[in-house]
């Protein structure tokens, strides 16, 4: 783990909610000149902290209006492997995050679509057809709010 001040929180605070801000803007945020600011943000990249930048995408402008989270669990454990099914539901475009998890069921898909009638088509020619898919479970999203953590 690594060690964090409350400068290094505030820098990743700001980051978290605008990852496009530059050095030197950053820096002014928080009372650093711009390299002060970069050797933080190398040394968070460096220590795990950072992990990268990522764009995000508003998938309702791009005409993908419904996103659904999906419970699956596997119908034949121990016949197909966890990797065979991992590697099978990445391939699919509309699932936007595979996540092995531990409970009723063994995975939870984040999956878009352009509505309704799309979603089904995606849930029984793509996802219902992958490799030891069994039960599954969908929850409809319908808003959502991105918080920033535990900075």
């Amino acid at each position: 783990m690594i060690e964090l001040d409350e400068i290094d929180r505030a820098l990743l605070r700001a980051l978290a909610r605008d990852a496009t801000q530059s050095a030197s803007a950053l820096g002014r945020r928080l009372g650093l000149s711009q390299p002060a600011t970069w050797r933080r943000i190398r040394r968070l990249e460096e220590g795990g902290a950072i992990s990268g930048r990522r764009l995000r995408l508003n998938a309702e402008a791009l005409g993908f209006g419904v996103t659904v989270f999906l419970g699956i669990k596997l119908a034949t454990r121990g016949r197909v492997s966890l990797e065979d099914f991992e590697r099978a539901v990445s391939a699919i475009p509309e699932v936007q995050t595979v996540e092995h998890v531990l409970g009723l069921f063994d995975y939870r898909l984040r999956v878009v679509a352009r509505d309704l009638p799309d979603f089904e088509r995606v849930l029984r020619r793509r996802i219902m057809t992958l490799p030891g898919a069994g039960e599954v479970e969908a929850n409809v999203l319908l808003s959502e709010e991105r918080l920033p953590g535990p900075l």
